[in-house]
């Protein structure tokens, strides 16, 4: 398997061209970043000092910054409880839904909530109701976040040819859960966040606690984690979906395929912002698995696989 995807990844790394399709990358972001600054806009601006008024009187000095022990102490030693994680996923998966809707296609909707739940049920993560769907755009791209909430676009499975290429696509995002990828991005947020702001000595609550990590983690959806979380991803995600009895080369084949794609293809924008270039992730794969996969029988079952209207 090592071998076959070094090949994949070193032939697919230069393909180039243009193509025209809807910004979704952009109108996600646009949509976030008004999520996140709305309530600066409403903030009365602050009056400015009548003119000499600096002069008339000394300025205070500065109020020493304090750090939030609540906040510090919770980077540093605490973890999110299964109801705040699930709370800031399902508020960061309204964000988006806010910037594109679902498909209006039940059956679709109802097909990959039964294959995702069924990849992940091999997770053996018992305190997580996950939660799927295909979100209506063109652009090629799949989503994650904390407490099970996982989508893929319209663009993205329309180039799937089976149900092992969902399985591994929803594999790999289920990873990005079980492994708290997004939680631990936040938690750093936390510690930076406790350590440069300026609070009373009194500890933050766990409810403005989450809600102001709420925004962080869209920030993350929109811009992306580290390359070394989606390698991992990556992996723990095609053992996900053999487990669930598909064929181990699922994901691989959608990874060759988006590689294949123009580099200045608009539909892949916000994909190369969110995560490594796929040549780049089939090499990763290769050299990490090996040939361990390589006797594993796994089902495509393209002929169950739902077909979108």
């Amino acid at each position: 398997m090592k071998t076959k995807l070094m090949v994949l990844a070193i032939s697919l790394a230069s393909f180039s061209g243009v193509a025209m399709g809807f910004d979704f990358g952009k109108l996600l972001e646009d949509r976030l970043n008004q999520e996140l600054n709305k309530d600066k806009k409403t903030q009365p601006a602050a009056t400015p000092p009548p003119a000499g008024a600096q002069s008339a009187a000394a300025s205070p000095p500065a109020a020493k910054q304090k750090v939030d022990a609540g906040q510090l102490g919770f980077a540093l030693f605490g973890d999110y409880s299964p109801e705040e994680e699930n709370r800031i996923g399902k508020q960061i998966s309204g964000n988006l839904l806010g910037a594109v809707p679902l498909v209006r296609d039940d059956g679709l909707q109802r097909y990959v909530n039964r294959v995702g739940n069924w990849v992940a049920l091999q997770t053996g993560r018992k305190n997580t109701s996950w939660h799927f769907g295909v979100l209506d755009t063109e652009d090629i791209n799949a989503f994650a976040a904390p407490g099970g909430y996982i989508f893929l676009t319209k663009g993205l499975y329309r180039r799937l040819n089976n149900e092992a290429e969902l399985a591994g696509v929803l594999g790999h995002e289920i990873a990005h859960v079980t492994q708290r990828h997004h939680l631990k991005v936040l938690k750093k947020s936390s510690l930076i966040g406790a350590l440069g702001q300026a609070a009373s000595s009194k500890a933050q609550g766990s409810d403005q606690m989450v809600q102001n990590l709420i925004g962080n983690g869209a920030e993350i959806m929109a811009r992306g984690l580290d390359k070394d979380a989606e390698f991992e991803a990556d992996r723990v995600g095609i053992v996900f979906a053999a487990r669930a009895g598909y064929d181990v080369w699922g994901l691989p084949t959608v990874l060759q395929d988006m590689a294949a794609l123009p580099a200045k293809d608009n539909r892949t924008s916000l994909l190369y912002k969110t995560h490594p270039h796929p040549a780049d992730r089939l090499a990763a794969l290769g050299e990490a698995v090996g040939d361990r996969l390589d006797g594993i029988q796994g089902k495509e079952l393209a002929n169950r696989f739902y077909k979108i209207r």
